[in-house]
């Protein structure tokens, strides 16, 4: 029951429309079963997958000069790279 004076509470929900062109493409059967298995393990559409992928590859910043591969200082000179593999 509501408190005196404050009167009713109303909560309501706004859609957000995308517009959206369909287009078809052509996928091997593998592809295709695999975009089923991964739909079907994510629970999401098969639709929404390829949406993804195309905005993972096709909309990722362009890099520009170097690019580091690790943090820190290196624990190994480059012709040390064997090293790992050495018996203690």
């Amino acid at each position: 029951m509501p408190a005196a004076g404050l009167g009713l509470i109303c909560v309501s929900a706004h859609e957000i429309m995308t517009y959206m062109v369909k287009t078809q493409v052509y996928l091997r059967q593998e592809e295709l079963e695999a975009l089923h298995r991964e739909a079907k393990r994510t629970r999401r559409p098969v639709a929404a997958l390829v949406r993804d992928a195309i905005r993972r590859i096709w909309f990722r910043p362009r890099v520009t000069g170097p690019v580091a591969l690790w943090d820190g200082t290196p624990g190994r000179t480059s012709s040390q790279h064997d090293a790992i593999y050495d018996e203690p």
